[in-house]
């Protein structure tokens, strides 16, 4: 795989961080996920849903992973933190900033330890600046970002989506940080090691693309628009005559101008409230007042036809059922089957991005508690089962 020879020791919990380091797993690295012994773990473990208590999340973000229980608090835990961290490439934690140093391990004793380590630090506010000692959330992060400001209709409060979708951000940014520093490393010999500094707040903004520049140059503040795209039209969804929903995306002008011949509706090409996309998105109101009864006229199954048949761009709003049996996803392989030591066996996605050559793969689901601890220590650093012993006596592992 791409980045068998990896090693990366994963201290990090709930969402952005262990995302990125099942990302890096997906594609042959080998994690290491440290929790705290004696039911003190991951805060993802007791995050919904579960299955007879067993937590289904947490089985999706540290799939590929081995997990180990060691408590770098105690002094016996900071000195096997010390002898392990030589042997990975790839450090990866979420504490707040300052925390990894209160228990003795700056960034330049890091480096000490090990002058080639790629250090990823994920954050809600960053390392640095005013608001860095502040916890942060997916949710919280996305409204400091200006993101839940543009979720939701206008006349309504400001709705956060129902997935942490600035942790997935995150961790996209963490995998890319790794990445640009590896990379580095193989082709620079002077290179050494990196620190990177990732956010959610930072990441949501980044993917705002035009918001900030809007702003600068412009003086405008984005509002809500619900449903409705406000860059193109006609984009919306709308509701079709079975009770499905049907999401539209008729950007460009060609693809418009086919909608218009397809619904038998010509005359809305040359329509001068709607000639143009500018003037599509200036008169949407006009516009989905001539979609919607349409829409509600047809079944989804008809609409779908209609628009595959006639090269329009849209798609039914699927729900989690709808995208589990689909057979597009499952013959791209996103839609895969896991064998699990405690459910036996499991459905998930698949690995992004696919590759021809050196494509990834899901080997395991995430760990049970200390799974790969006597393992783990013993190949690593040689302990025997005596001192193995002798740590869980002491509550170290």
């Amino acid at each position: 795989m791409p980045l068998s020879g990896m090693r990366v020791l994963d201290m990090s919990t709930v969402v952005a961080a262990p995302f990125a380091s099942s990302l890096l797993a997906d594609f042959g690295a080998e994690v290491v996920k440290v929790e705290l012994p004696g039911g003190k773990g991951d805060a993802l473990r007791a995050l919904p849903p579960h299955k007879d208590g067993v937590p289904l999340w947490w089985k999706v973000t540290n799939r590929n992973k081995r997990g180990i229980t060691l408590d770098i608090r105690k002094k016996d835990g900071k000195d096997l933190f010390r002898r392990m961290i030589g042997k990975f490439d790839v450090l990866v934690e979420n504490f707040r900033p300052g925390t990894l140093e209160k228990y003795g391990f700056s960034h330049e004793m890091l480096k000490e330890l090990n002058p080639n380590l790629i250090i990823l630090r994920v954050s809600g506010y960053g390392q640095t600046g005013p608001l860095a000692k502040r916890p942060g959330f997916a949710r919280v992060a996305e409204a400091y970002s200006g993101f839940t400001a543009l979720c939701g209709d206008a006349d309504r409060p400001p709705l956060h989506i129902g997935y942490p979708i600035a942790d997935s951000m995150t961790g996209l940014f963490g995998v890319i940080g790794v990445l640009l520093a590896w990379c580095r490393q193989k082709t620079d010999p002077e290179a050494r090691g990196e620190e990177v500094d990732v956010s959610l707040v930072d990441s949501m903004v980044r993917v705002l693309e035009f918001s900030i520049i809007e702003y600068d140059q412009l003086g405008a503040i984005r509002q809500r628009s619900g449903n409705r795209s406000q860059y193109a039209g006609p984009s919306n969804v709308y509701q079709t005559g079975d009770g499905k929903w049907f999401a539209l995306s008729a950007s460009s002008q060609s693809i418009y101008e086919r909608l218009a011949k397809a619904i038998g509706r010509p005359d809305l090409i040359d329509d001068p409230l709607f000639a143009t996309n500018p003037d599509r998105v200036r008169n949407a109101d006009a516009l989905d007042d001539i979609l919607k009864p349409w829409f509600a006229s047809q079944t989804l199954e008809d609409v779908l036809s209609l628009f595959e048949k006639n090269g329009i761009s849209g798609g039914p709003v699927n729900d989690s059922r709808d995208v589990y049996e689909s057979g597009h996803l499952r013959e791209r392989g996103m839609i895969i089957e896991v064998p699990d030591g405690e459910l036996g066996k499991v459905t998930m996605q698949g690995v992004v991005p696919r590759l021809r050559e050196t494509p990834g793969a899901v080997r395991c689901t995430g760990p049970a508690p200390g799974e790969h601890t006597d393992e783990v220590l013993s190949s690593l650093l040689g302990l025997g089962e005596d001192e193995l012993e002798a740590l869980r006596k002491k509550q170290v592992i």
